[in-house]
């Protein structure tokens, strides 16, 4: 069975967007490789972070992963601060990457310039993924297309070591993307991301709003002048977005949520998208109130630590033996 592993930072309130894109493409792949689902608390403080709500968004996070349907019988959950063999793999690596291709990645561009202060974290964090991936030979990782740079750094990386050190000593990850909802937009703006950081009231729905918020923001939602519905994404972006969450909420074809509503006023779709919506959510919060109030997600991190702590060791000091570090 193929390793396949992802994180889910726990920074901002989970949105749909989240759910689309990361937490119902791991519950989709849970049954067919071995998943590894970490918490990337590191890479949280590359910017500017309150320390106790990181510690409080990461216990909600993980009950909310589960409250989606994420089996911690399938799937191995830990914090990636509990595992220090990231830290220790992520130096090595860094050892091994060029400073042009820091230089290249995107991500850095877009979120230095929003910076007052510039710190290195911001800049080396690629690398420290690198190692989040090759520390467990994960063949998979799934990501949206804003994400895929960094798996190709890691396999730059990984080829290098590999061919430097011992072949074979990295596995070659690669990148899945789902199939659709890997971008939900906002509401208010369908031509961006939505976003757990948006300061515009209506433009994001949070998996734990209210019956009465979601019915507002959906009802909100811009759409156009039209009254036809279609999938456009360019033509149409605010109505392609209200049926690509449709679709990915009811796991209906994009092709059979668009024929379903072909006839509808726009009023309607909204309508039958809250509709959805506040079933689906209201089902995920009551699970997560659930597990909250328990010791699930305790227990859970803690098997976690255990299994990954196992793999990631082993890993690291055979990396550490090749490069020469300790006494022999």
């Amino acid at each position: 069975m193929k390793r396949l592993l992802t994180g889910l930072q726990p920074s901002g309130e989970l949105t749909i967007g989240n759910y689309c894109g990361g937490i119902k493409q791991i519950i989709d792949y849970q049954n067919d490789f071995e998943t590894i689902l970490f918490i990337p608390d590191m890479h949280s403080i590359t910017v500017r972070q309150d320390p106790k709500l990181i510690q409080e968004r990461i216990k909600k996070h993980v009950a909310i992963y589960l409250a989606c349907g994420i089996d911690p019988e399938k799937i191995h959950i830990f914090i990636q601060s509990e595992n220090l063999y990231h830290a220790n793999l992520s130096w090595i690596l860094e050892c091994h990457t060029t400073m042009g291709e820091l230089n290249r990645m995107t991500q850095f561009k877009e979120k230095s310039v929003k910076q007052k202060e510039v710190y290195c974290g911001l800049y080396t964090y690629p690398v420290l993924m690198a190692a989040d991936i090759l520390l467990y030979d994960a063949e998979l990782v799934p990501t949206g297309v804003d994400q895929q740079q960094h798996v190709e750094l890691a396999r730059n990386i990984a080829e290098r070591m590999n061919n430097r050190y011992k072949k074979g000593l990295f596995t070659l990850p690669q990148c899945i993307t789902p199939k659709v909802g890997a971008k939900i937009k906002d509401l208010q703006d369908p031509i961006k991301k939505m976003s757990k950081s948006t300061s515009v009231p209506l433009a994001s729905i949070f998996l734990l709003d209210d019956e009465k918020t979601i019915r507002k923001k959906i009802m909100s939602a811009v759409t156009d002048s039209e009254t036809s519905i279609y999938f456009d994404e360019e033509k149409k972006p605010g109505i392609s977005n209200l049926l690509t969450v449709y679709s990915a909420f009811s796991s209906l074809d994009i092709k059979k949520v668009a024929e379903k509503f072909k006839n509808s006023s726009y009023k309607d779709l909204k309508i039958s998208l809250a509709d959805l919506l506040v079933e689906k959510l209201t089902e995920i919060q009551k699970k997560y109130n659930e597990i909250l109030n328990s010791s699930k997600v305790d227990e859970v991190l803690d098997k976690g630590r255990v299994y990954s702590n196992a793999i990631a060791e082993k890993k690291y000091r055979e990396v550490a033996h090749l490069v020469g570090f300790g006494r022999y």
